[in-house]
């Protein structure tokens, strides 16, 4: 099978990249998005959501919230606002951040910005999402516990 070369930048920092991926899903503005190599040239707006990079039997996931998705060849790069990976999201405050989101939300306190709320809540979900899911999968319990 042919791979594919992919990125995963923000403002920040390089958050993943690697010359041997089987495929990327990514969470497109208008819904997932799967690249694998030998794909159509695209630009694409992301959403907020997950994404996950396959690379043989191993699967790595990322919160997005926000940016594009372009692929050239046999590269894509994904150029995002954020980019977290699940093992860099700490579930105690992800979950403080959403429960707070919701408060918020239920309280609607004069002046709130309903929008901004909305994606706030919006991201807390996609975090403990990906955290949650990691943890999950077999095999993680042993990692988990070093920590």
């Amino acid at each position: 099978m042919a791979q594919l070369r992919f990125e995963l930048v923000t403002p920040q920092r390089i958050v993943y990249a690697d010359d041997e991926v089987d495929m990327v899903v990514a969470p497109g503005a208008d819904g997932e998005l799967g690249i694998l190599a030998n794909h159509t040239p695209l630009l694409a707006a992301l959403g907020i959501g997950e994404l996950r990079v396959n690379k043989g039997a191993e699967e790595e996931s990322f919160a997005v919230h926000g940016g594009y998705l372009e692929v050239l060849g046999n590269k894509a790069i994904v150029m995002a606002s954020v980019a977290e990976p699940a093992t860099e999201i700490d579930l105690a405050r992800a979950e403080e951040a959403r429960e707070r989101a919701e408060r918020r939300y239920r309280e609607k306190p004069e002046g709130l910005d309903m929008a901004r709320l909305q994606a706030a809540l919006r991201r807390s979900r996609v975090r403990l999402k990906v955290a949650r899911r990691r943890r999950r999968r077999p095999g993680m319990e042993s990692e988990l516990n070093g920590r």
